[in-house]
């Protein structure tokens, strides 16, 4: 089995953030309820001042306000699905797994389309809050061992929050240049060490489109 993040990886971008402007666009109200508080949100946490879990939650608060959401992501997909990865299509196969801190009603319908296993975040959209537990960094690696996952031959991200499930593979793989690079993942010495706890604890990169 080989194993994948999602944004920034096989998708040029943060699809969460990119799925929250295509809503704003069409429900123009949310630029005025929601886009305010999602951008201090993120710099409360660039500060240090908020954690990832509260922040996420804070940023999919949006998918509460979409009534027409289930055509809205049809639609969203059906406009961007050419940017997965080409090198990805290349080597995909049916039993690779996608895992994301994204939402998984927002990744579901890509990973359906692209008939793959899915495992993500889950919010409940009606009560706005979290199902499970953020599908991040250690999260990640924890969920795979606990659910007794397949070996991982080959994992690739573009984060390196993301070493504690790289570590799980028999090959790590890091992407970059907008889902278009991918290298070996960094050998472990103690410069990338502190580059992997700093961006577990404060480096959480949003991926705008490019």
């Amino acid at each position: 089995m080989n194993a994948y993040d999602f944004d920034g990886t096989i998708f040029p971008s943060n699809c969460t953030i990119s799925f929250a402007i295509w809503c704003m666009n069409r429900h123009p109200k949310l630029w005025l309820t929601y886009a305010p508080r999602a951008v201090m949100s993120v710099a409360q946490y660039k500060l240090g001042k908020k954690s990832s879990y509260r922040v996420m939650r804070e940023l999919y608060s949006y998918l509460r306000h979409i009534d027409d959401f289930d055509i809205q992501i049809e639609r969203y997909w059906d406009k961007n699905e050419h940017k997965i990865a080409s090198w990805y299509l290349k080597q995909k196969k049916p039993d690779d797994l996608i895992i994301s801190a994204s939402p998984t009603c927002i990744i579901e319908p890509i990973a359906r389309r692209l008939g793959v296993n899915l495992v993500a975040t889950d919010y409940d959209r009606e009560l706005g809050v979290l199902i499970n537990n953020l599908m991040y960094a250690q999260e990640k690696s924890r969920y795979i061992i606990d659910h007794d996952f397949p070996v991982i031959e080959h994992f690739y991200s573009d984060s390196l929050s993301d070493t504690p499930l790289a570590l799980c593979a028999e090959h790590a793989h890091l992407v970059t240049n907008g889902a278009r690079t991918v290298t070996d993942w960094p050998e472990l010495d103690e410069r990338t060490k502190e580059k992997v706890k700093k961006e577990i604890d404060t480096g959480w990169t949003i991926h705008l489109e490019e």
